[in-house]
C-alpha cells in the first residue's frame, strides 16, 4: 500500500467467489423427491389424518362395539374377553408354542420379537429410497406384522357370540312394581337376595324376580339349593324368614298381575 494510492485487496483464487458449502439447496431442485415441511407435508398429513377421523367415526356410528354383560360372579361359566386391540394377543395364547409351559413365550417372548422388529426396521433398511418397492426389508416386516395381526384377530372374533354378548348387555327396564318394605320378608330379601336380584326385584346379576311363575314352596328351595347358575346355601336365615321371604317375593308378583 502506497500512500496516496488508496487501498488495494489481494483474494485467494484457491476459494470460489460462488461457492456456498454451508446453505442446503432449495428443495425445488429435487422435484418429486423431498418438499417443504411446511405447509406442504404437513397439509397433507392434517388431510390424511382427518380422512381417517371421518371414516372411523362412521364406522362406529353404523357398526356400535358391543359391550360386555354385567358383571356375574355366579356365572363360572363366563369366559372375558379383552378389547378388539388385544384380541390379536389373546388368540396368540391359545395355540401350544405360546401356552401352558410355554406360556413366557406368547406373552413376553414373541410379542417382543414381533415389536422390537418393527422399531429395529429404520435402522435395517436405510435405503434413500421413499417407494415400497425400494424399501423392501421396512416393507416387509409391516405386511407380515399386519397380516398376522389382522388374522388373529379375525379367528378370534369368529368365535365369539357377539349378539348373545350384547343382548347379556342391554340394560335392565326400570321396574313398574312398587315394593312394600313394611312386608315382613322384606328384611330377608334385603340381606340375602338384593344384592343380585336388584332393588325393586328387576334383576342384575342375577334374573329377574318379576313375572316368574313359581308356588310359595318352590321358591323356599330355589332359595336353599340354588338353580342354574345360582349357587346353593345363598339364603342365610331362619326357616321363618325363609317362609316370609317366599311370600314377599309371591306379593310383588301378584302386584304385577
Amino acid at each position: 500500500m502506497h500512500k496516496g494510492k488508496g487501498m488495494k485487496f489481494v483474494g485467494d483464487s484457491r476459494i470460489s467467489a460462488e461457492r456456498k458449502p454451508n446453505v442446503p439447496k432449495d428443495y425445488s431442485e429435487y422435484p418429486g423427491r423431498t418438499e417443504a415441511f411446511w405447509p406442504n407435508f404437513l397439509l397433507k398429513e392434517w388431510l390424511a389424518g382427518a380422512v381417517f377421523l371421518v371414516g372411523f367415526l362412521c364406522l362406529t356410528l353404523a357398526h356400535p362395539s358391543p359391550l360386555e354383560g354385567v358383571a356375574d360372579p355366579t356365572d363360572a361359566a363366563y369366559i372375558p374377553l379383552p378389547d378388539w386391540y388385544f384380541l390379536f394377543l389373546y388368540e396368540l395364547l391359545k395355540y401350544e408354542f405360546a401356552s401352558g409351559d410355554w406360556t413366557l413365550m406368547g406373552i413376553l417372548v414373541l410379542p417382543g420379537i414381533a415389536f422390537g422388529a418393527l422399531l429395529l426396521a429404520p435402522f435395517l433398511d436405510t435405503g434413500p429410497g421413499r417407494r415400497p418397492r425400494q424399501r423392501p426389508i421396512a416393507v416387509g416386516m409391516m405386511l407380515v406384522g399386519l397380516a398376522s395381526v389382522i388374522w388373529l384377530t379375525y379367528t378370534s372374533a369368529a368365535v365369539v357370540d357377539w349378539e348373545g354378548r350384547a343382548e347379556a348387555n342391554k340394560p335392565v327396564p326400570e321396574s313398574e312394581v312398587s315394593i312394600d318394605t313394611e312386608h315382613p320378608g322384606y328384611a330377608a330379601y334385603e340381606n340375602s337376595c338384593l344384592s343380585c336380584h336388584g332393588g325393586e326385584l328387576e334383576g342384575g346379576a342375577g334374573p329377574t324376580l318379576v313375572g316368574i311363575d313359581y308356588s310359595k314352596e318352590e321358591i323356599m328351595t330355589i332359595a336353599t339349593d340354588g338353580i342354574g347358575s345360582m349357587p346353593a346355601d345363598q339364603f342365610q336365615g331362619s326357616e321363618e324368614e325363609l317362609e316370609q321371604l317366599a311370600e314377599f317375593i309371591i306379593s310383588v308378583n301378584e302386584e304385577t298381575e
